[in-house]
């Protein structure tokens, strides 16, 4: 299965503290901007949530994000760690857990962490992204979200 030019997919998410998981009908109407990531992946730490907290804080009205920590590649976080961590980071976004630890990681397809998927307000999957390069992913994902905002 392709995830390009595809409705988006449902997730298998489980909540960090008292967050409920969201359904993708609460996002349709915005762009939707989803950060799989892990806390042991230094380009996740030292660049993609930066980058995430950026588009949240640059364009947290007309867009919606979360994030996904999934445990694919590393020891398992307890939800007072990812939160504690969360916390240090200033994320100023949602974040839940992949459910069974990268479920939501391998149906969506991720080349590894950090990864982003990029939907339109419309629910189709505009923008599938790994990487947090600064000059590559992150400069595409940031024209991609721009081009978006302005359909």
């Amino acid at each position: 299965m392709e995830i390009l030019n595809n409705q988006i997919q449902p997730w298998h998410l489980e909540s960090i503290g008292q967050e409920e998981v969201p359904r993708y009908v609460s996002f349709k109407g915005k762009p939707l901007l989803i950060l799989f990531f892990y806390l042991g992946c230094p380009g996740c730490v030292g660049r993609a949530i930066p980058f995430a907290n950026k588009m949240v804080y640059e364009h947290g009205d007309k867009i919606n994000l979360f994030g996904i920590h999934s445990n694919f590649e590393g020891p398992e976080y307890t939800d007072d760690e990812i939160i504690e961590n969360l916390a240090l980071l200033h994320v100023r976004f949602p974040v839940f857990r992949d459910a069974g630890m990268a479920t939501t990681f391998h149906d969506y397809r991720a080349g590894g962490t950090p990864h982003w998927v990029l939907v339109n307000k419309n629910g189709k999957v505009i923008r599938s992204i790994f990487g947090s390069d600064p000059n590559r992913a992150l400069l595409w994902l940031d024209y991609a979200i721009a081009e978006e905002l302005q359909n």
